[in-house]
C-alpha cells in the first residue's frame, strides 16, 4: 500500500472514525516574549496612527513575487489553527486565559471538524465509500460548498464561508480529499473503508502541512530565513528544526504576538478587485452601495464568479505587505469597522510588546523614524509628543508592515527579520510539536513518496489545483 514506517488507523469496520485522532481539541494563546512590558503609546498616539493608515497618500503597490491566492491560503491556514470567539477588546486580556478553539496543528479540522462519527453533515454517505468521501454542494450549475436551505455552508468552520475566494478554497481542500480518495481506491482494495479514510486523510493532511512550509512560508517569510528555521534534509535525509523563540510548554500554544500581530501581515496584502480568471472583469471584494457583482460570502456561489486557481496561484499579483492598505480593509462591511483601529486596539487589549523592543531581542537595530514613516515627509503635522510616543513605543503590527518594506525587509515582497521570524517559527514549531505531523512520525517524507501521480517534491498550490483537477 505505502512505505509509511508510522501509521495510525483511528477507527475500523462500521464505526466511523474520529477526525481529531484522539490527539486532544483546542488549546491556549500564550507568549513568545513573556519578559518584555507591553507598551502603550496613548490613545491619542494610537489614533493618529490609524488616521496615518487610513489617510497614506502614496499608492500601493503589486507583488509579482507571491500570486494573490496566497492571501487566502494564509486567511485559510489562520482559520485552521486559531480561533477565539468569546475575548472581549474593552479589557485587557491574559493570553493564558484565553481559550483556543482550533486545534493548534496542520491537521485541517475546519475541514473534516471532527470526524463523520461526530459531524455526518460534512461527508457523503452516497456510493460505495460511505461517509469516506467529504460532502460537496452545487449552486448555480457549479460546484460549491455543500449548504443548509437557508444557503449556509456547512463546514467544521464558519468563517470560511465569509467571502468567495475563502468559501472556494475550502471547496478546493474538499475537492483535494476525494480525489486523494479516488487515487488511493484505484491503487489497491479497501476492504475496510475507514482504513481508506484514514489513509486519505493522511496523505492530505501531511501534503497540506508540505505546502504551509514549503510553498506557502517560503514565499511570505523569505526562503532563506525559511531555512535558518527548517534546515533542509542533509547527508542523512532528515530536516532540522532551529526554534530560538517559540518553546512548546506542554501543548503547542499560539502566541499572541503571531495572532494578533505578525500572521496580520496579510491584510496588507488584501486587493481592492480580483480578477478570477484571465481575462475576466474585476469584482470588488466587497458589495459597493451601487450593487453589482462582489466577492461577499454566506451566501451560494454565483458561477459567474467561480475563480480559476491556476489563474489566481500563479498569474494574478498580490499587493506588497506594506503599511499601505487597500480601501475595503479601511471600511470594513457591514458597519464601516477600521481593521487597522481593530488590529491596534486588539494588541493593546493583549498587552503586545512593541516592535523596538522585539527588535532589540531579536539582536536587531530598532528601525529609524523615517522607516516607520513617522517623519515629517510621510507624516506631516504630528506633535512631537505623538511622533516620540509612536517611535518609543510602536505596536507590533504596525512595524512588521514597515519593517517589511524597509531596507531590513524586501521592499516589501515579503517580511522582514522579525515578522518573517515569528511566523516561521510559530508555523514550524507548530509542525514540530503535532505528534501526527510527517515532521515528526517521517521526518524525511516528501511528497514524491506519497505515491500520488504528478506528485514530487516541488509540490505546492498550484500542483494541488493541478492533481485536484486531474490536469
Amino acid at each position: 500500500m505505502n512505505d509509511v514506517p508510522v501509521r495510525s488507523v483511528a477507527g475500523h469496520g462500521d464505526a466511523a472514525p474520529r477526525a481529531s485522532d484522539g490527539v486532544g481539541y483546542g488549546g491556549r494563546y500564550g507568549r513568545l516574549f513573556p519578559d518584555l512590558p507591553d507598551r502603550d503609546p496613548g490613545p491619542e498616539a494610537l489614533a493618529a496612527l490609524v488616521a496615518l493608515i487610513e489617510q497614506a497618500t502614496e499608492r500601493a503597490t503589486e507583488n509579482e513575487t507571491i500570486p494573490a491566492a496566497y492571501t487566502y491560503l494564509g486567511q485559510f491556514i489562520d482559520h485552521d489553527i486559531t480561533f477565539d470567539p468569546v475575548s472581549r477588546l474593552e479589557r485587557r486580556n491574559d493570553p493564558a486565559a484565553i481559550r483556543n478553539f482550533r486545534t493548534p496543528r496542520f491537521d485541517l479540522d475546519s475541514v473534516y471538524g471532527t470526524g463523520p462519527a461526530d459531524q455526518p453533515y460534512l461527508y457523503d454517505w452516497s456510493g460505495p465509500d460511505s461517509g469516506v468521501r467529504l460532502l460537496i454542494g452545487r449552486s448555480d450549475g457549479v460546484a460549491d460548498l455543500p449548504r443548509n436551505t437557508e444557503g449556509r455552508a456547512l463546514t467544521g468552520d464558519a468563517r470560511n464561508d465569509e467571502h468567495l475566494l475563502i468559501s472556494q478554497l475550502h471547496l478546493l481542500m474538499l475537492q483535494f480529499h476525494n480525489r486523494v480518495v479516488d487515487e488511493l481506491r484505484e491503487r489497491m482494495p479497501w476492504p475496510d473503508r475507514w482504513e481508506l479514510f484514514d489513509e486519505a486523510q493522511r496523505v492530505v493532511r501531511w501534503l497540506y502541512q508540505w505546502v504551509v512550509v514549503h510553498d506557502f512560508l517560503e514565499r511570505v517569510a523569505g526562503r532563506e530565513l525559511t531555512r535558518t528555521v527548517l534546515q533542509p534534509a542533509g547527508d542523512d535525509g532528515l530536516p532540522v528544526t532551529h526554534l530560538r523563540w517559540y518553546m512548546r510548554r506542554g501543548q503547542p500554544e499560539i502566541p499572541v504576538e503571531f495572532s494578533a500581530a505578525a500572521f496580520r501581515f496579510g491584510h496588507s496584502m488584501v486587493r481592492a478587485e480580483y480578477l478570477l480568471r484571465s481575462g475576466g472583469p474585476a469584482v470588488p471584494l466587497f458589495e459597493r452601495p451601487g450593487g453589482g457583482d462582489h466577492l461577499g460570502g454566506f451566501r451560494p456561489l454565483p458561477a459567474a464568479l467561480a475563480v480559476d486557481w491556476s489563474f489566481m496561484f500563479s498569474e494574478f499579483p498580490s499587493m506588497r505587505i506594506d503599511r499601505r492598505l487597500s480601501a475595503p480593509v479601511l471600511r470594513l462591511p457591514p458597519d464601516g469597522a477600521s481593521l487597522p483601529a481593530l488590529n491596534l486596539a486588539r494588541g493593546l487589549a493583549l498587552g503586545l510588546p512593541c516592535g523596538p523592543d522585539v527588535a532589540r531581542a531579536i539582536g536587531l537595530e530598532p528601525l529609524t523614524t523615517s522607516e516607520l514613516l513617522l517623519d515629517e515627509a510621510h507624516a506631516p503635522g504630528l506633535s512631537p509628543a505623538v511622533r516620540d510616543a509612536l517611535e518609543r513605543a510602536t505596536p507590533l503590527w504596525y512595524y512588521v508592515l514597515c519593517e517589511a518594506r524597509s531596507a531590513f525587509g524586501s521592499g516589501g515582497l515579503h517580511l522582514g527579520p522579525i515578522g518573517g521570524r515569528i511566523v516561521a517559527e510559530v508555523l514550524v514549531g507548530l509542525l514540530r510539536a503535532d505528534p501526527r505531523s510527517y515532521l515528526r512520525q517521517w521526518p524525511a517524507w516528501t511528497p514524491d513518496r506519497s505515491g500520488l501521480p504528478g506528485i514530487d517534491e516541488h509540490f505546492g498550490m498550484l500542483e494541488l489545483v493541478r492533481f485536484t483537477r486531474g490536469t
